[in-house]
């Protein structure tokens, strides 16, 4: 991966950075085109910060008209356009180009509508993802969702990147969540997939959006859907002497049929950076540690505890304890929600990856991390969505080493093709945008990908939405059989391959 290069900069394009910038303000306002250097700078990266890239030009729109006219301008002006949330990427799929435009949806941060009758709302794409169940808490709701960054990340981007979190194993991911969403084409027309009800006729477009990371069209308006916070909630604090037997009781407990509300476990360095940074109370003396929660009313939370503890005891588990009060439950999480910055601490950088598994194959895929960890001579701390096999191996290095970064990409590189390699994906939450983007064909063969791109082709037929993710090459949509004609000529015929 450190090999990778974004398109080069267009030198035409960037003589035409004055009359682009002007005609996104006539489109939006003056004050919401930015062509400092020192005001582009916040833009040149998102969470996946080893690589950055200093936009054209950033465009804020505030209305569904100003996204229709900008990307209508673009779309006739072959302008290519990256869309961007919150900037909690951990893919690269935010990065702009230095060709292009950044169109940033954070002024879309209002919750249109609640709707605790049909069990919905109707919010915009800037609205955080903790913001949806502040405000709906009052009445008893909740948003299912909720990754670590839920403080700060936009629903937008959890389409985008179709996020889960640590209640993801009962409730789904963002697509087990949305009902519907308003988008902008590249071409300025305005579509909407789903809405109030909960089903759809016709092909399941809702189903594609959710997960494109930015590729298919801008997101303005999103119905997601509510849930009612369950009678209680109560969680088990679970050390193992090995990360071994951890991952074996992960498996045991659902092969049971029990589905906790979430089931999330930490390594040794994990758990000793959360502890350091929170004071949760986490046992130090342990291998791996789970948490494990059950909702729903207390008499069945009760029972299903009991039997979790027994599962875990018969898998050695060395300590088990089980939250008393909704302080202490809050408490087990506190250290597994700020594990990320926790683990911060222990080295001056490091990469969050993401990939997933079968969940029997979690042991065999710590042993050998753990081999890979001593080939790099790299620390790796580990945190997982363990119930559904989602891991997110926290690579430790330091950037002003010289050869560390590439290591650690290489490092990363090598735990994505094991994942794909016991029968997992790349991707479980974070999305492939350019991180994961060369490793595609370890999982897709050339056919597969062809008909990936046929897809993008038939919402963006001149590549110019989000350009340079995902694909490992993007192929011309006329090579794809593809012949998007306008006015009796193909556009653009001589545009590059990505």
């Amino acid at each position: 991966m450190s090999s990778l290069k974004m398109p080069e900069v267009d030198a035409a394009v960037l003589a035409r950075r004055t009359e682009i910038a002007r005609a996104l303000a006539e489109r939006t306002a003056p004050d919401r085109v930015i062509v400092e250097p020192t005001s582009l700078a916040p833009y040149e990266t998102d969470g996946l910060t080893a690589y950055r890239q200093v936009p054209l030009v950033v465009v804020l729109p505030d209305t569904v008209a100003e996204v229709s006219a900008v990307l209508s301008y673009c779309h006739e002006n072959g302008i290519k356009v990256v869309p961007r949330g919150a900037g909690t990427s951990l893919s690269g799929g935010a990065l702009p180009l230095a060709d292009g435009v950044l169109m940033s949806m954070m002024r879309f941060n209002r919750v249109l509508d609640v709707d605790f009758d049909n069990r919905c709302a109707v919010v915009q794409p800037g609205v955080t993802n903790l913001g949806v169940t502040r405000a709906v808490e009052h009445e008893g709701f909740y948003y299912a969702p909720d990754p670590s960054s839920q403080i700060a990340c936009s629903i937008g981007g959890n389409i985008a990147e179709n996020s889960g979190g640590v209640h993801s194993l009962k409730y789904g991911l963002t697509t087990n969540n949305v009902l519907g969403v308003e988008m902008v084409l590249i071409t300025g027309e305005v579509i909407r997939l789903g809405g109030k009800h909960l089903d759809s006729e016709g092909y399941d477009l809702l189903g594609l959006i959710v997960g494109s990371e930015g590729l298919l069209g801008v997101v303005t308006e999103v119905t997601v859907r509510l849930l009612r916070a369950p009678e209680t909630a109560r969680a088990a604090l679970i050390g193992f002497p090995t990360s071994e037997a951890a991952g074996a009781c992960v498996a045991a407990i659902i092969a049971a049929g029990i589905i906790p509300a979430g089931m999330e476990m930490m390594d040794a360095p994990a758990i000793a950076a959360a502890e350091a940074f929170v004071h949760a109370g986490y046992p130090l003396d342990v291998a791996a540690l789970l948490i494990v929660e059950l909702d729903g009313p207390p008499v069945e939370v009760d029972a299903l505890l009991a039997r979790v503890e027994a599962i875990a005891r018969e898998n050695h588990a060395t300590e088990c304890r089980v939250s008393t009060s909704e302080a202490e439950r809050m408490n087990f999480w506190a250290g597994r929600k700020a594990a990320f910055p926790a683990v911060g601490r222990l080295a001056p950088d490091y990469l969050c990856m993401d990939g997933t598994i079968p969940r029997k194959a979690l042991p065999l895929v710590l042993a050998r991390m753990r081999e890979l960890s001593e080939h790099y001579g790299l620390a790796v701390a580990n945190v997982f969505h363990a119930g559904d096999g989602n891991l997110h191996p926290l690579i430790l290095y330091d950037a002003n080493k010289p050869g560390e970064l590439v290591a650690a990409e290489d490092f990363g590189s090598d735990i994505l093709r094991l994942c794909v390699e016991v029968g997992g994906v790349l991707t479980g939450e974070h999305g492939v945008g350019v991180e994961k983007r060369d490793l595609m064909p370890t999982m897709f063969n050339e056919v597969d990908l062809d008909h990936q791109m046929r897809v993008k082709c038939a919402f963006d037929a001149d590549g110019l939405l989000n350009p340079g993710k995902v694909f490992p090459q993007l192929r011309r949509c006329a090579e794809l059989g593809r012949m998007h004609v306008h006015a009796g000529a193909i556009p653009f015929p001589d545009i590059p391959r990505f």
